[in-house]
């Protein structure tokens, strides 16, 4: 902060693009999984998961893909609207919080370590690409803590506005 209280330019900037960046993220992941292409590239992932292996004894490989890019477009339109309704874009932070750890899980029930290399910790192609989420999910928790400082803000500007259209 700055004598004046703003946040430095650069600050801003890199605000921005954590958010506006984990909505392109997730818009673009989420949109690929309407695609068969994608549908078939998450189906290892989601067969060994604990968490989501279920979903194909309920939905083929391409409802269930669709399903999680419902989810993933979701949290990035939810993201998106953070400058209008704060309290909104809350959801999107907590579904995409709960989406990177969802996907973290993987790194646990897919081989993630090269056995070509020894093992851990030299990671497999999935490994290397999960590992990425661990930032994301960082993303995710920053949002949420914006959002809700945000909402919070909001809502106490507004009890002030109240209180002096009363006197």
């Amino acid at each position: 902060m700055n004598i004046a209280g703003e946040k430095p330019s650069v600050q801003r900037l890199g605000e921005a693009l954590i958010r506006y960046g984990l909505v392109i993220v997730l818009g673009w992941i989420g949109a690929m999984k309407f695609t068969a292409y994608e549908a078939a590239g998450i189906k290892p992932l989601v067969e060994t998961s604990p968490l989501m292996s279920w979903m194909y004894n309920v939905l083929t490989i391409q409802a269930t893909s669709n399903l999680i890019g419902v989810t993933e477009l979701t949290a990035a339109l939810l993201l998106a609207v953070r400058p209008l309704w704060p309290k909104v874009s809350l959801i999107g932070s907590i579904v995409a919080v709960f989406t990177f750890l969802a996907t973290l899980t993987f790194l646990f029930s897919l081989p993630g370590w090269e056995p070509s290399l020894g093992g851990f910790p030299a990671l497999s192609g999935s490994g290397g690409f999960l590992l990425k989420d661990i930032v994301l999910l960082g993303a995710a928790l920053w949002t949420f803590g914006d959002s809700w400082a945000a909402a919070q803000a909001s809502g106490r500007s507004r009890q002030d506005s109240l209180a002096l259209a009363s006197v």
